[in-house]
This record gives structure tokens, sequence and C-alpha cells, in this order.
């Protein structure tokens, strides 16, 4: 009979286990997809077309020719004006999203090419802090849509987020006018606003500049919307229909004008510019 030595040192399951994140299973349907295959499906699930969540940086790397993009403000960092504490204080919660992610908060702006086209481009990122809108997102994006005035770019946002911050409670709120008051100026200034909701789009972020784009694209089956089902029923005290608040129902309902598959996002986006004479 042979005998077997084990290595005590190491676990059995670390040498025989596969690599995590290796695979990614889809939250849609349940289906186990290579991550390098999914990631070259650009985070679509080939089995179901469930678009999965990606980050602002990545959304960056899908939308704009490659090397083209030219970051505005990425060093601003927000901050922690009220001193708010919940269960955690702010100040940690920001330096934990920051050490997690990588990113000093939850948008991505700046010059950049699409399909040839020159436009000025801000993308959210879910994966800090629910994509959130402090202050120093709506600066970042006021900045963002000035620079378009300033320079005849088209605009292109593409927005993913919780809503405002509520730790910064009205310094958050007051983003919402001061975006809506500069996309206001970069209207009478003749330009052109490209606005693209991803999954999430709901809060403070859907009540101002996310619906205010002259054209509202919707990746398929985005979640949509200002509150959440339960707060709306308790509110009107009605029955909602299913999927009130799905980008399809949005369409129908007028509120969104075209639900675009992300790899036709690209060209799409390229097609409106012509389009406009931008």
């Amino acid at each position: 009979m042979s005998s077997v030595t084990w290595d005590l040192e190491e676990p059995l399951a670390s040498k025989r286990g596969v690599p995590s994140g290796l695979w990614i299973q889809c939250p849609a349907c349940s289906e186990t997809v290579f991550r390098k295959a999914l990631e070259a499906n650009l985070m679509v699930c080939p089995k179901c077309d469930y678009h999965m969540r990606i980050s602002g940086r990545t959304r960056v790397e899908q939308l704009a020719d490659p090397q083209t993009f030219e970051p505005m403000n990425e060093h601003m960092s927000p901050m922690d004006p009220l001193g708010f504490v919940d269960s955690k204080p702010y100040s940690k919660r920001i330096v934990e999203a920051q050490a997690s992610t990588g990113e000093n908060d939850g948008v991505h702006t700046g010059r950049a090419f699409v399909k040839g086209r020159r436009v000025m481009l801000a993308c959210m990122d879910f994966t800090f802090m629910a994509g959130s809108m402090g202050s120093v997102v709506g600066e970042k994006i006021t900045a963002a849509i000035e620079e378009a005035t300033d320079h005849d770019l088209p605009l292109v946002v593409v927005c993913c987020s919780g809503g405002a911050r509520m730790q910064e409670s009205g310094f958050s709120l007051m983003q919402m006018a001061k975006t809506s008051a500069a996309l206001g100026r970069f209207d009478e200034a003749g330009g052109l606003f490209i606005s693209v909701l991803a999954d999430p789009t709901t809060g403070g972020v859907t009540a101002s500049f996310a619906m205010l784009g002259d054209v509202i694209l919707a990746e398929p089956k985005a979640l949509v919307g200002f509150a959440g089902p339960r707060v709306i029923k308790q509110t009107i005290r009605q029955d909602l229909p299913a999927g009130f608040q799905s980008s399809e129902f949005l369409l129908q309902a007028g509120f969104v004008d075209r639900i675009v598959h992300r790899s036709n996002l690209r060209s799409e986006i390229g097609r409106l510019i012509d389009y406009a004479g931008k």
C-alpha cells in the first residue's frame, strides 16, 4: 500500500483550487462565465445578455478611442464639511472607498474621442460609494459641462448612481441645481448633451442632469427612477405597474429616446454627433 504525505503548511484547497476571480456568475441567469471572455464581451453575459455593472474607469476604456482620454480634475477628493457620523464617520468611509477602488471619488471626466469625434466625457463610478453625488462629483461634472460650453464640444455623461450623497446633506443637494444650471447655459450656447442611463440611475442624479439630455439613451433593463418602489407606493397609495422603473418601460412612456446595447453604444454616440452637426 502506498502512503501519501500531506504538506500541513499549505491547505490542499490552495494547491488545487481555482484562482479567485477567474470565473464570474451572472446575477441574472446564474451562468458561470470565464472572466476574460466576459471582459471581451464588454461585461455582458453571452447567454442572457445581462449588462453587468462596470466601473467608471472601465466605462471610459470601453467608450473612448484608445489613448485619447485626457482626464480633468482627477486629483479632486471629497472632504467631510459636516463631520458626519452614522454607523461610522464619513471621513472613514471616504478613506475605505478610496482604498478599495483606487479612485478619488465617483466620476471620471475629461476630453476624449469617440469614434473619431471630439467629446467631453463623464462616466460615473458605482463602485465608489454607489456612485453617489457629493460636492466633488457635482463640481467635476459642472466643470466638464463648462469646458464643453467654452470649447463647443458635445457632452456625453454616463449616469450610474444611487443618488445624492447623504453624508454631505445640503452640500450634495446643491449639486443638483449647480449641474442643471450649467446645462442650461450649455443649451443656450447650442451644445449637444447625450445622457446615457446605466444600471442603476436613481435619486438626485435622475432628478437633475441625467434626465436633461438632448438625447437620452439607456442600456437594456437598466433601473432608472427617483425613489424606490415601496416609498412611491406608500406615497401615492396605488399599485405600481410591473417593471415601471426599467429602461424599457421608460422608453414606452417617452422618458428615454432609445435603448442601446453596450456593444453599439460607441457607434450610436458617433451617429448622434454627426446628425447634430457637431
